[in-house]
């Protein structure tokens, strides 16, 4: 088998540049659809990206025209008919363990919505740090015309960034809508016409690797645990991630950065990047 050929057997492809991983979905023939090759070779591509100096961000794309179509229909439910409920667990935990696993990923990751982006897709959509859409994306919670509703914790992840009338609608009525109105309604972080996707998703990542890596781990994920603790659990969160983020930075980035403001002058909020 030829590389080439090897590229397009895989159903996950990582490409290295600048600091950036590019991780790309590669079942173009099935609008990326999540299948259990796939699924699996995720969870093995997020172990390896993890220790890997050559990811400073990691940006999850599709090949083709699609970013995903969500599960495999065909695989994930019609072969597993009959088979017992001991193979549709099997099939619900391999389905939902990389995009959990990448909701707390030690890199920072920007989902990049280049079209179809439906059903099961929502969740990696939604566990990404950050999220952007062409405008010429489609988006489609379809699940109501094919006589089941949005599960894989799909609901979930919606109710996670969409509002309550929002959610609802499209759940119920299994419309479509584009990356304008996914922007309008949180789904994502902005929406740009398709030429303009990637290079604004390569600027975003040059912002992000400016920044110190282990404040930023530690950013995002007190963001996530603490919006829905109570006030007195979140301070003392917040305190203990801060003491635990100090402890790990070998490189003294706080320190640092409080000389730039304080004795150098040479740092200004809003004016200019800490320099790593």
């Amino acid at each position: 088998m030829t590389e080439t050929d090897k590229t397009k057997a895989d159903p996950v492809v990582v490409d290295f540049d600048g600091g950036i991983a590019f991780v790309t979905l590669n079942r173009p023939e099935k609008r990326n659809a999540m299948n259990p090759a796939l699924n699996r070779r995720m969870m093995e591509v997020l172990d390896e990206l993890e220790g890997d100096e050559r990811c400073g961000v990691l940006v999850l794309r599709g090949a083709g025209s699609s970013w995903s179509a969500g599960m495999d229909l065909k695989e994930y439910f019609r072969d597993n008919d009959g088979k017992g409920r001991h193979v549709t667990l099997k099939s619900r935990r391999q389905s939902g363990g990389w995009w959990n696993r990448l909701m707390f990923f030690e890199k920072p990751t920007i989902a990049m919505v280049n079209g179809w982006c439906f059903g099961g897709a929502f969740t990696p959509l939604v566990a990404c740090d950050l999220a952007i859409a062409a405008n010429e994306a489609t988006f489609g919670l379809s699940e109501i015309n094919w006589g089941i509703l949005p599960g894989g914790n799909v609901t979930r992840a919606v109710a996670e960034v969409m509002n309550h009338r929002d959610s609802l609608y499209y759940i119920m009525t299994g419309e479509t809508f584009g990356g304008e109105k996914a922007r309008e309604m949180g789904l994502v972080n902005e929406s740009v016409p398709l030429a303009d996707l990637e290079a604004r998703v390569r600027q975003i990542c040059a912002s992000l690797l400016e920044k110190n890596p282990v404040t930023l781990k530690a950013a995002k994920d007190t963001f996530k645990r603490v919006r829905n603790m109570p006030w007195d659990l979140a301070d003392d969160y917040i305190y203990a991630k801060l003491e635990q983020m100090l402890y790990l930075d070998k490189t003294r980035g706080r320190d640092e950065g409080l000389k730039q403001f304080l004795d150098d002058k040479t740092y200004r909020p809003g004016l200019g990047a800490y320099k790593r």
